[in-house]
C-alpha cells in the first residue's frame, strides 16, 4: 500500500496565536497532531515540543526498524516516543514559570501496509471515511465524554455544554500520561482524518463527512474544511491532517485494541 498526506493549521478567527502543531514524516508514514493548552505562548511550547519530538524520535526508529518491526514493537515504539515527550513539557512546565502548567493534547498515527495504528490523548480526534461514511475512531478524554458514556446528558445536549473544553488526560501536566492506542484495518481508497476541536467543535459529522468529498485533492478537501470551521465561527485554532489510502491490497485485520 502507499499513501497520500496533507497537513495544515489556521490560527481562527478569535485567537491572536495558534496553540496547534501538525506534523507529517512521509517516510515513515507518520503523522502527528496536538493541541496545546496553558498561559501565554505555552500551549504552542507544548504542542510544539509534542509534534517536533515524536516525529523525530519515532520517526527516526520507523526507519532504521523499517518492516521488520511487529506492530507490538510499534506499539512500544510510541509509548516510549509519547512519554519521553510527557517528560521531557512535564519538566520544561515545572523548571519555567512562564510555562507552568502547559499541556498538549496529542493524536499520533503510523501507517503500515495493510493497518493503522492510532494513539491519541485527550479531544483532538481522529476520524475514518470508507466508502462515504464517516466514523469516529478515537475516544474522547474528556469530562464532557464522561458525562455522556455515564449517561448524564446526551450528544445533543453535549453540543451546547460549557464544558467542552475541559479534558481529563493531556501530555506533559502529569509526570507520566497513558496513552490510548489501537489499531484499525486498511482498505484503498479509505481517508483518515485528524484535527483539533477547533475543527470538530464548529462542524458536526454529517458536514465533516459531506467536506471530505467535495474533492479528489487533500489540498482543496483541507483548504474545504479549515474554511468552513471559519465560517462557522473559528472560535479556535483549527487544524487538520488528512491521510488517503492507494494500493490493491485488502484489510490484513480487524480493528482490535492494545492493552497495557
Amino acid at each position: 500500500m502507499s499513501f497520500e498526506f496533507f497537513c495544515a493549521t489556521d490560527t481562527g478567527r478569535a485567537r491572536n496565536n495558534n496553540e496547534d502543531s501538525v506534523a507529517i514524516d512521509e517516510p515513515s508514514s507518520l503523522i502527528v497532531l496536538a493541541d496545546g493548552m496553558g498561559g501565554y505562548n505555552a500551549g504552542e511550547v507544548a504542542s510544539g515540543m509534542a509534534t517536533s519530538f515524536i516525529k523525530t524520535e519515532l520517526g527516526r526508529w520507523l526507519q532504521e526498524a523499517s518492516s521488520t518491526a511487529s506492530d507490538t514493537d510499534v506499539r512500544r515504539a510510541m509509548d516510549i516516543c509519547v512519554d519521553n515527550a510527557n517528560r521531557a513539557i512535564f519538566n520544561a512546565a515545572n523548571s519555567n514559570p512562564q510555562y507552568a502548567g502547559m499541556g498538549t493534547t496529542l493524536v499520533v498515527g503510523v501507517f503500515r501496509d495493510g493497518r493503522l495504528l492510532m494513539g491519541h490523548v485527550g479531544d483532538s480526534r481522529g476520524y475514518r471515511l470508507r466508502a462515504g461514511r464517516l466514523v469516529q475512531i478515537t475516544h474522547d478524554h474528556s469530562l464532557l465524554q464522561e458525562q455522556i458514556d455515564a449517561g448524564l446528558i446526551t450528544a445533543e445536549q453535549a453540543a451546547f455544554s460549557a464544558n467542552k473544553n475541559l479534558v481529563t488526560r493531556a501530555v506533559g501536566v502529569e509526570d507520566t500520561v497513558l496513552l490510548e492506542t489501537h489499531m484499525h484495518d486498511l482498505m484503498p481508497g479509505d481517508m483518515y482524518l485528524l484535527c483539533s476541536d477547533g475543527l470538530s467543535d464548529m462542524l458536526d459529522d454529517e458536514s465533516i463527512a459531506q467536506l471530505l468529498q467535495v474533492s479528489y485533492s487533500l489540498d482543496e478537501v483541507g483548504g474545504a474544511l479549515i474554511d468552513a470551521a471559519n465560517d462557522a465561527g473559528g472560535k479556535d485554532n483549527i487544524s487538520v491532517i488528512l491521510a488517503r489510502v492507494r494500493g490493491s491490497s485488502g484489510p490484513t485485520r480487524s480493528w482490535w485494541p492494545f492493552r497495557r
